[in-house]
């Protein structure tokens, strides 16, 4: 081939070796390297090398798993990347895209939902753990199997909390169970212990298989060993009941988990007791996430300084000292994000009925949005979007840098969960009143009671995904349904009308 032959490539009046005319190009983005392209016959060639679009490509974050063996010419593997993340930005700001109920009517009423990977985990307050996965078009995943105790009569407890990741699914019952599953195999068990009080709170690493638990005034982390049996990796007491508990993503050796007990913040490593990493009493913490550094937390103040509201702080982990304080608000922050946010940004929501996303570097907010009646329950933001649920059930996407509502819907209960990627999104309407009053949950008819469940909803961007093997949702129905969706989400139409 003519890319062969080329051994010295003219650089004006010097003529230089192929690889060092290289080395010179990859410090070119994609519109200079189309310029250059179109000087000579021999610089085209250079500038359309497929190591150099192979790079660029991984530099925009596309394809990062792939090899350069893998496609024959990157430039244009790039760009159909750009045009497919176009047109989900597009459908993500139009609400263009296909949207799902993941129910189990006989789960009676969801108690907790979580997501990991666009795979679903939901507890009910019949005892019964259940897994989707969003991914394949009829959402089909391992069944999760209780662990069988012949002494056991009668109803089962109520599940009170629920986690996933890529490996594990982790849930607690209200008697202080913990059973943990693996999410390829599902069926059993593969370690479950027990606390002789109620759990309080329960943890799941974001990768690997550490699983943190609170009840009563002690935290266990347990892990398997190298065998494949689980132990009890630590164990920690704690002078106050744990409101919330996070375990520190990334972590090398032992996993270190963050834990905040009323107005104490506790940081948990398995080397030595239970270390303050914060502590001002009468201020309890009402709010807590954590990433690989940071720990992001909000605290109540009561008012009693007038100069000092309520405040988010963010403490690095290594060091256990205070970065910054943002935020200046009269209601209780009741939801942070940093581990899913850009860099230096957190997102947060307050009772006061605000969405507000903060730079750590300057301690100020860089927008703040009027969304939810009834104050905000779950945030998530990325790059240029947020998305926001409310206690009243609403769900607000926004755009960031224009500080406006590209869309909304509503369901009846306040929204818990949140989760979103490129292409898709996960929410869950999770009821307050897990006993309602004409709604009891040994009533067997399914349709009385519909309205006191609770919905999880898989809404999906990509038009990819939507079309599933080229054949529309609408035709994989199972008509159980009264009305249809077409790929706007906005447009519901009755099957008859079809």
């Amino acid at each position: 081939s003519f890319q062969n032959e080329i051994n010295e490539v003219p650089f004006f009046d010097v003529q230089l070796p192929y690889e060092l005319a290289l080395k010179i190009f990859q410090y070119l983005g994609k519109a200079e390297l189309g310029r250059c392209a179109q000087v000579s016959r021999t610089w085209k060639v250079l500038a359309e090398d497929q190591v150099l679009w192979y790079r660029l490509c991984q530099e925009e974050g596309f394809l990062l798993d792939l090899s350069i063996s893998d496609h024959s010419c990157w430039k244009l593997a790039l760009k159909n990347c750009q045009a497919r993340e176009r047109t989900l930005k597009y459908n993500w700001k139009n609400r263009i895209g296909a949207v799902s109920q993941l129910r189990y009517e006989l789960g009676k009423i969801l108690c907790d939902v979580h997501s990991c990977e666009g795979v679903v985990i939901a507890g009910y307050t019949s005892g019964e753990v259940r897994l989707w996965d969003t991914h394949s078009w009829d959402y089909t995943a391992p069944p999760l199997l209780a662990v069988h105790d012949p002494g056991h009569a009668g109803p089962r407890p109520h599940v009170c909390f629920v986690r996933i990741n890529s490996s594990l699914a982790v849930a607690a019952h209200e008697d202080g169970t913990i059973s943990i599953w693996n999410v390829l195999l599902g069926q059993e068990p593969i370690h479950h212990y027990q606390h002789n009080q109620r759990v309080q709170a329960l943890a799941l690493g974001a990768e690997g298989a550490a699983v943190a638990t609170a009840s009563g005034f002690e935290v266990r982390v347990e892990t398997p060993r190298d065998t494949g049996f689980w132990q009890t990796t630590a164990t920690f007491e704690i002078q106050k009941l744990v409101n919330f508990l996070n375990l520190v993503p990334d972590v090398v050796g032992s996993p270190v988990a963050v834990a905040a007990a009323e107005d104490i913040v506790y940081l948990l490593k398995a080397e030595g007791p239970a270390k303050i990493l914060h502590s001002v009493y009468g201020q309890p913490v009402t709010c807590l996430d954590v990433s690989a550094h940071e720990a992001a937390f909000g605290i109540k103040t009561f008012g009693w300084l007038l100069n000092e509201p309520n405040q988010i702080l963010l403490y690095n982990l290594e060091t256990n000292q205070c970065l910054t304080k943002v935020g200046n608000s009269i209601g209780d922050f009741t939801c942070v994000n940093l581990h899913a946010s850009p860099p230096h940004l957190l997102v947060a929501g307050n009772k006061d009925r605000r969405v507000r996303v903060f730079d750590v570097r300057r301690s100020e907010a860089v927008c703040s949005l009027y969304a939810h009646q009834l104050g905000v329950s779950a945030v998530q933001m990325d790059d240029w979007k947020i998305v926001s649920g409310g206690e009243e059930g609403l769900l607000c996407v926004w755009d960031q840098r224009m500080g406006t509502k590209l869309w909304e819907m509503h369901a009846r209960h306040p929204v818990r969960h949140v989760w979103f990627n490129s292409h898709s999104l996960i929410t869950a309407h999770i009821p307050e009143d897990k006993n309602p009053r004409g709604g009891s949950s040994t009533d067997d008819d399914l349709a009385v009671h519909r309205k006191y469940r609770g919905i999880i909803y898989s809404y999906e961007f990509s038009v990819e995904q939507l079309a599933g093997d080229s054949v529309l949702p609408i035709c994989r129905s199972s008509y159980a349904e009264v009305t249809g969706y077409n790929y706007n989400i906005g447009l519901a139409v009755p099957y008859d009308s079809i």
